[in-house]
């Protein structure tokens, strides 16, 4: 009987002036229990003492970096294209993972599911003091629904498989915000996706330096366009904005700034 060879999982860490909180999301990365993950940091030339925390951590690192580039999807794009894992994933460098067994839980059921894309579970608002303020609201949803909005995904918990980066990667650079939701749709148009009720896998920071897409006009115009591309029906953007309130309204509060 042959041996079972674990999948690789490949982590990317955009990083940018972060430095209050990167050494969390390392060490929540690093004390993961899954033993075959490669852990990529790409720092776009931060000014702050984050290159002082990434080196603390170089000898366990795949690969890392510091250097001036185009923005988060930029740093994403080019740490994906150095990744050898059949599994990939992103944490930003103000999040964490939430348990030592996330990854292990992600790839164990994508391995006893091999019809499914992508997977994703339940993820906290957390405070700059790392305090759960709250709780993502994260549901099952599918293609059709991510065209009318209904989102639910925490980017923060989503593993997919580097088969559908190679297919319809990378990252749209034109986007600021809704990157990550343009790749949901492109994959769920294609494969299934799954969220695992009851697991938290991850953390969300919100801070006042922090980033999301739901106060600022920016993000919604981008979900338009995401809609829009592929022919959707002119009704379905009012829907959208009542999923983001009612199920994603907590962030609104929060202040958002670059």
């Amino acid at each position: 009987m042959k041996p079972l060879v674990l999948p690789l999982v490949t982590i990317v860490t955009p990083s940018f002036n972060q430095a209050d909180f990167l050494e969390a999301t390392i060490q929540s990365v690093l004390g993961q229990t899954y033993p075959h993950i490669e852990y990529i940091i790409m720092d776009g030339g931060s000014t702050d003492s984050s290159v002082d925390v990434i080196q603390k951590y170089a000898g366990e690192l795949e690969y890392w970096e510091s250097v001036k580039d185009k923005g988060q999807t930029d740093a994403i794009n080019k740490g994906f294209n150095r990744a050898k894992g059949d599994i990939l994933a992103w944490l930003n460098s103000d999040d964490t993972y939430a348990t030592s067994h996330a990854v292990a839980d992600a790839v164990n059921f994508l391995v006893a599911n091999p019809d499914v894309a992508m997977v994703y579970a339940d993820c906290n608002f957390i405070n700059e003091e790392g305090k759960i303020i709250g709780k993502f609201a994260s549901r099952q949803t599918d293609y059709a629904k991510l065209r009318s909005g209904y989102v639910h995904i925490p980017q923060q918990t989503m593993f997919f498989r580097s088969k559908y980066w190679k297919e319809l990667g990378p990252l749209d650079p034109s986007f600021y915000f809704a990157m990550d939701y343009d790749l949901w749709v492109r994959i769920a148009k294609h494969a299934q996706i799954k969220y695992l009720p009851g697991r938290t896998w991850s953390n969300f920071r919100i801070h006042t330096s922090s980033k999301t897409n739901i106060n600022d006009e920016r993000g919604w115009k981008e979900m338009l366009r995401i809609h829009y591309r592929d022919g959707g029906p002119f009704f379905a953007p009012i829907v959208a904005k009542y999923y983001l309130r009612k199920f994603i309204g907590p962030l609104w509060k929060w202040r958002i700034k670059k």
